[in-house]
């Protein structure tokens, strides 16, 4: 389908970000992204954005478009972006629910046994609560919650 002419550009693009993008990411809210996962994902983005967006013809030689041109087409809504606001989406949601809900219980849950020696794993709390794409109003509701 990404070699066709016969579908535009916006109609492929749209296709990608209303199924594709989706089925890829589909429970990525409770992922721990770490760089290799991050690295592969942005992989298959562009493997996908170049399919769409064919190489471009100038001064009679083809060229790629690189990411950067890549980025300015879909407005640097990347696929990790995209995963960052499904992210935060089901924090907010979560800290919305009555305490008795079960997700609310195992989000607020603490372990009784300590982590073992050595470099701690991520977890997905550690790297919800110092995103770099947190901004300064979201940073203070995580002081004030806790």
């Amino acid at each position: 389908m990404n070699e066709s002419r016969l579908v535009t550009k916006v109609s492929k693009l749209k296709l990608y970000r209303t199924v594709i993008r989706p089925i890829v990411t589909y429970a990525s809210e409770t992922w721990v992204l770490k760089e290799n996962i991050i690295q592969k994902l942005l992989v298959f983005e562009r493997k996908i954005l170049r399919g769409i967006f064919w190489p471009t013809k100038e001064k009679q030689t083809w060229r790629i478009n690189n990411s950067e041109e890549l980025n300015k087409v879909i407005k640097h809504e990347n696929i990790v972006n995209y995963i960052n606001a499904q992210r935060l989406s089901w924090f907010s949601h979560i800290q919305r629910m009555p305490e008795a809900r079960a997700a609310q219980k195992i989000f607020k849950w603490n372990s009784l046994t300590t982590r073992p020696r050595g470099r701690p794993k991520y977890r997905w709390q550690d790297i919800h609560h110092t995103g770099p794409w947190l901004n300064e109003d979201q940073k203070l509701v995580n002081l004030c919650s806790g």
